[in-house]
């Protein structure tokens, strides 16, 4: 399987309470990131392409949970 592929079936077995809480950590690591970028000390440019994506990734899963009840 592919990497993404394992990272969501990791994500729909956590329940909603975690992914919160992975969400809030992952808004929390963003914004460093982005702050880092713009004070020119970000050195993997890439990283915040990554997060941005687990983030909708972490999203989207919690809508699922919603959706499902």
């Amino acid at each position: 399987m592919s990497k993404r592929v394992d990272q969501l079936n990791d994500l729909r077995t956590k329940t909603s309470d975690q992914l919160e809480e992975d969400l809030r950590a992952a808004k929390e690591a963003l914004f460093k990131l982005r702050f880092r970028h713009a004070t020119n000390e970000l050195e993997n440019t890439t990283a915040l392409r990554q997060t941005r994506r687990s983030i909708a990734r972490i999203n989207t899963v919690l809508g699922e949970k919603r959706r499902a009840g």
